[in-house]
């Protein structure tokens, strides 16, 4: 990659990693499932008007919308909600490369190499770690919503690799539109809507963050790279997510890391990253290279 498109990689991760104390910053003025759904909203609402029509078949935009964008961001907000950090639910939600190599094991019969049960096994490791130091008086469920968040996401990999949008930017659109209904639906069945009576400048600009850059910038720019690299050279900076992650909430939220905590994150990376550094050019394009959905 030349040095441009290095930097738009580095600047993706970072938006996706900053995301993650926008989302605190949303949960603050409004609930999971509401905030959720008017993250969705403002992302697909002008511009599903200017994009065009989804060049796949609707049953996956649809699939895909209630998977990936009711499901898993309803789980993730809610751990967030429920008291799972930031910055850790930013290193936790990787763990989505490993229920995308289980699913696609399972539903694709896509037989992973020894490399990645091996990268499994170590980011396994890691993630055990972080659920030893959380039930330490921490809120295990938010934790464990967070993991729900994350196998969520596998599924909805799996389901990309049937649909195999050609426009990513394009595609997103539509799946948030999808999303908007359902998870409005959920919020007034199950919540309280009143926030939207009150509304504040850190709650609209949370929402604007989310949907404009982290879903809209970010998967334009994502998507743009991806058409122009092998998915094998823009999937690993996906990592950087999480480092990101953790030193925004760090900066911004006072966030404490442990020893423990970096530790274990620090097996989580080196397990997501060995597949990428060590397979063969010609196999690095299986199933860890899934980065065309959000990261947050």
């Amino acid at each position: 990659m030349n040095p441009r498109h290095v930097a738009m990689a580095v600047l993706v991760a970072a938006i996706w990693g900053f995301n993650f104390v926008f989302i605190e910053l949303g949960l603050d003025n409004f609930p999971p499932i509401l905030f959720s759904a008017l993250r969705f909203l403002v992302a697909a609402v002008p511009a599903i008007f200017f994009v065009g029509l989804p060049r796949v078949a609707w049953r996956w935009v649809l699939l895909t919308g209630l998977v990936l964008g009711v499901v898993k961001f309803t789980l993730l907000f809610g751990g967030m909600h429920a008291g799972m950090p930031p910055g850790l639910s930013s290193l936790v939600l990787q763990s989505q490369v490993i229920f995308t190599t289980v699913f696609a094991f399972v539903l694709l019969r896509e037989r992973p190499r020894y490399v990645q049960v091996a990268g499994i096994v170590i980011a396994s490791t890691g993630i055990l770690l972080i659920a030893i130091d959380y039930g330490r008086g921490s809120p295990v469920l938010g934790f464990l919503l967070v993991v729900g968040a994350a196998a969520s996401w596998g599924v909805s990999n799996v389901i990309l690799r049937y649909a195999r949008p050609p426009d990513t930017l394009r595609f997103m659109v539509w799946v948030s539109a999808v999303a908007v209904l359902p998870l409005f639906l959920l919020s007034f069945l199950f919540e309280d809507m009143s926030a939207l009576g009150r509304l504040s400048w850190a709650g609209i600009g949370a929402v604007g963050y989310v949907a404009w850059l982290a879903t809209l910038l970010g998967f334009g720019l994502w998507g743009y790279l991806l058409q122009r690299y092998d998915a094998s050279t823009v999937a690993p900076f996906s990592l950087l997510v999480p480092i990101f992650g953790m030193f925004a909430a760090w900066l911004f939220l006072g966030e404490q890391l442990t020893v423990l905590r970096l530790a274990a994150g620090a097996l989580v990376l080196l397990g997501l990253a060995i597949p990428q550094l060590v397979a063969r050019p010609a196999a690095r394009t299986e199933v860890l290279a899934e980065p065309r959905v959000p990261a947050a």
